[in-house]
């Protein structure tokens, strides 16, 4: 039976495409450049993180862990995604997001949503809430079954046991630690070919997602 349901967050349970992104928009600033370095392999997670803040403090040389929170306030949830988890926890099922965002954002939806497990990214700040240059790792971006065997192996949870939702092709590692994997209005073919199920562009609601799980297999 299903015990854990794991959820990518941008794109899937927030209605933006990228935390990081999103800052960067509401700054003016883009990060293509790192963006491209990163999928080449010419940076590493902590390198891609330091030139995203890098890049903000050319437009805003003080920003702050509280900036961060009030520019990522404005970011909504993606519709019916209060109603899934609700519907996942009158069910019994455990609920974690594995994500590559932000990690300010990651615990104000968790929040939100009552979700059990928050696991994201984040920017290490001086005394005064300052960002420094110095990224939290928790996500390695590419490698997210490793972060979701951790957290099945704490809680003794298999595999089988296991659904994954997520949109882009860096969840199909999800996938991999799943028996049943939901790409949600998926951005590329990779995670579709991927999925065992897809949820179109126009299925934007979340609460299709537990029309799909309530059918998870038995046996």
């Amino acid at each position: 039976m299903l015990k854990l349901a794991a959820f990518d967050m941008d794109g899937t349970l927030v209605n933006v495409s990228s935390s990081w992104g999103f800052v960067h928009e509401h700054l003016g600033l883009s990060n293509a450049e790192g963006l491209r370095r990163f999928m080449e392999g010419a940076i590493d997670d902590l390198e891609f993180i330091r030139t995203d803040v890098q890049l903000w403090k050319t437009v805003r040389p003080g920003i702050s862990v509280f900036d961060l929170e009030e520019i990522l306030a404005r970011v909504p949830l993606m519709p019916g995604a209060r109603e899934l988890m609700r519907g996942l926890r009158e069910r019994g099922i455990l609920t974690a997001i594995v994500s590559g965002g932000i990690d300010v954002l990651a615990r104000r939806v968790g929040r939100e949503l009552r979700m059990d497990y928050v696991l994201a990214n984040g920017i290490r700040t001086d005394a005064t809430g300052q960002l420094t240059d110095e990224g939290i790792l928790r996500v390695p971006i590419k490698k997210k079954d490793e972060v979701l065997a951790r957290i099945q192996e704490q809680l003794g949870i298999h595999p089988d046991e296991t659904a994954s939702v997520g949109n882009s092709e860096i969840d199909v590692a999800l996938f991999r630690r799943s028996r049943v994997g939901i790409a949600f209005k998926p951005e590329d073919q990779a995670v579709r070919d991927s999925a065992t199920d897809v949820l179109a562009a126009s299925d934007h609601d979340l609460t299709h997602v537990l029309r799909l799980l309530d059918a998870f297999p038995a046996d």
